[in-house]
This record gives structure tokens, C-alpha cells and sequence, in this order.
């Protein structure tokens, strides 16, 4: 199954405010029913054990509500991890009321060298191109202390099969065009691998978890 890069709707909110926010919510529910917390909760807690710390701050790029930063939060606290998190996304529109966050350009992180442990996106890796995720990756990179943890999705035809499958159960008219184009352009583990040689990590870990998800952990030197 050939990368097919396809625009989204929500990416410019290409949509009434009450369909956005029907897609937001639909991506809540995607995250929350089919596997999309797993490989952050994962991701964070070896991080930790291999830093040997207890307490991390991160950055969540592309965070809209913030959901899936905050659910992560608050599952690690329960296994004595403390994280404090800032959201970035680049419409105010898409984040909600209340905690840490600003407005800003994922590829132009508008942070200071070393200003968190982590940098960390959810389901924003598939809408760069190859040489985009290069620039994400290189600023991540630079804006943390430790590592730059992605989370997405991994192209595969039964995978589009179920995206399809699923139109009938969205909200929104936003996420019955925006699943399946998601799957169209998500990266296969060795693509991303591969992109990922283009960057100054140090090393890079790779693990696949469920329905087709891929959570990846960029090392800084």
C-alpha cells in the first residue's frame, strides 16, 4: 500500500466550530477505546526508568485539547511518575481552556535550547512529509534534554479497511474524510526508520502496539 499524502480537514478547520469540535471529540474517543494512550504511558515510563528519574517536564506538540497528554499524565502519576506538561498546537481554537499552552509552529518550536526533558506528539507525525519530519524531529531534538517521543499511526491495508469501517460510528463529517486519509498517509515503522537516520539522534527505539500504532523514541545525545 503506496504513502498517499492527503490534506485534512481539521488541519485548517475546514469545518462549522460544532463539526471541529465533533472531530475532537471523535479523536478522543479514537484514543481512548483503540489503543492510542498505550504508547505514550510506554514511552514515558522507559524514559524514566532509563534516566532513573521521577519527575520529567514535556512538551506536547500538535496537542489540540490535550487530551491524550493529560489521560497519559495522569495514568504515570499513579505509578510515581510526575509529568508537567505544556501544550503547543498552532490553532488556539483546538486547545482547551486552562493549563499550559501556546500558540506556535511545530517546526519552529518557539522554545529555548534544553527547555524541557521531552518533546512528544500524538497523530501528528503522518500529516509531515518526509523532509517536514526531519525539521520536526531536528527541533524537537533541540528543545529537549532527553528524547522525542511519536506516536502515530502505521500504514497498513487492514488498517485502511478499518478505518473505513468505521465511518458510519463518527461524529463528524471532518472525521469521516479525515480517518481513512489519515491511514492513506501514515508511515510504515521502516519509512519512519529511515527518515529518522537523517536526524543528530543518538539512537532510535521502536515498538508496534495495538490497532496498528507505533511509538517511537528519538534519543538525544
Amino acid at each position: 500500500m503506496k504513502r498517499t499524502p492527503t490534506a485534512e480537514l481539521l488541519d485548517t478547520d475546514a469545518g462549522t466550530p460544532e463539526e471541529v469540535a465533533a472531530s475532537l471529540a471523535d479523536l478522543r474517543w479514537f484514543n481512548r477505546w483503540f489503543g492510542g494512550l498505550q504508547p505514550t504511558r510506554r514511552m514515558i515510563k522507559h524514559v524514566a526508568q532509563t534516566a532513573g528519574v521521577t519527575s520529567l517536564s514535556m512538551l506536547e506538540v500538535a496537542a489540540g485539547s490535550g487530551y491524550v497528554a493529560d489521560a497519559t499524565r495522569r495514568f504515570v502519576a499513579r505509578q510515581g511518575i510526575r509529568v508537567e506538561i505544556t501544550l503547543l498546537d498552532r490553532l488556539a481554537s483546538h486547545m482547551a481552556n486552562g493549563g499550559r499552552s501556546v500558540v506556535g509552529d511545530a517546526l519552529a518550536l518557539p522554545f529555548r535550547d534544553s527547555s524541557f526533558e521531552l518533546v512528544s506528539c500524538n497523530l501528528f507525525a503522518h500529516h509531515l512529509s518526509s523532509e517536514q519530519m526531519v525539521q520536526f524531529v531536528t527541533e524537537g531534538l533541540r528543545v529537549c534534554r532527553k528524547a522525542v517521543l511519536i506516536n502515530d499511526l502505521i500504514r497498513h491495508p487492514l488498517h485502511m479497511a478499518l478505518a473505513v469501517a468505521g465511518v458510519p460510528l463518527y461524529r463528524s463529517r471532518i472525521t469521516r474524510h479525515d480517518a481513512p486519509a489519515s491511514v492513506r498517509q501514515a508511515y510504515t515503522k521502516q519509512e519512519m526508520c529511515e527518515i529518522l537516520r537523517n536526524t543528530h539522534a543518538v539512537r532510535v527505539e521502536m515498538g508496534s502496539y495495538y490497532l496498528f500504532r507505533m511509538g517511537v523514541i528519538v534519543w538525544k545525545a
